[in-house]
């Protein structure tokens, strides 16, 4: 599976992140690739607490989600990607995945919002239901998370139980004291205890951490990204992680459940 790391930091500006994905993307021709990921709150960026992001969440049919579609469609690709959803109360931060024929395959809505390190995204959003997300891709079931979620091994780990052979984690990991060092051990160990391929797509620096990257199912570093904007194009073979599940057999030995 042809995969494309989508690494840049958005703006308060919707508009402009459209533009900036679509001059992003247009290099890429139809066939190139079958998955495109782009960071958490890839539509807007989150801001400072007192930005007001109900006044820029979007319905599913919205303008964003129709670019997507447009892109999926021309580039005959899933698309997975952060936005604000608009809800009744408080906007859910989803992460959208579009199929190459332009339809909305999957929604997740995050479930543990951001409410640590001085930081209160529950004030902002509404948190999501308590329900696994997988997609379908050229065959393989691929799990979504987001940012947050990645502290959460429980997460993970009911996403291979609904089938996932993959994890797939947009994100706008915030900068700080070994923050980079815990993103980037965290997409490790999620990888390593659940025998999967891990591709994370973050929000670029100086803000956020970056190091956008796939880890192999084994827990290898197949790419990685620095901390400015780039575009990573990895192959990710899903019989690498068969292979890898046979040399670890760890999920099969599990004894803690009937």
């Amino acid at each position: 599976m042809r995969t494309a790391l989508v690494q840049f930091a958005s703006s308060l500006d919707p508009a402009e992140n459209l533009e900036t994905i679509g001059r992003t993307l247009a290099p890429i021709s139809a066939g190139e690739v079958d998955l495109v990921v782009l960071p958490e709150a890839v539509m807007c960026d989150f801001g400072p607490p007192e930005f007001d992001v109900t006044n820029v969440s979007q319905p599913l049919d919205g303008p964003f989600v129709q670019f997507l579609a447009a892109e999926a469609r021309r580039l005959d690709a899933h698309i997975v990607a952060g936005m604000f959803e608009t809800h009744d109360d408080k906007p859910f931060n989803t992460v959208v995945a579009v199929g190459p024929s332009g339809d909305v395959q999957a929604t997740y809505r995050k479930i543990h919002l951001f409410d640590s390190f001085g930081y209160r995204e529950s004030e902002r959003f509404t948190a999501g239901p308590i329900e696994p997300c997988v997609i379908e891709i050229n065959g393989e079931t691929w799990g979504v998370l987001t940012c947050y979620d990645l502290r959460f091994p429980e997460l993970a780990r009911a996403l291979i139980d609904a089938g996932a052979e993959g994890l797939i984690v947009p994100a706008a990991w915030l900068a700080g004291p070994n923050k980079s060092f815990q993103w980037e051990t965290l997409l490790a160990a999620r990888a390593i205890e659940n025998v999967c391929p891990v591709i994370a797509v973050g929000q670029s620096g100086p803000t956020y951490s970056g190091h956008s990257q796939v880890i192999g199912a084994l827990g290898e570093r197949l790419a990685r990204a620095g901390l400015e904007p780039e575009v990573l194009v990895v192959e990710v073979d899903p019989a690498q992680t068969a292979s890898a599940r046979e040399t670890n057999p760890a999920l099969r030995m599990r004894r803690l459940r009937s």
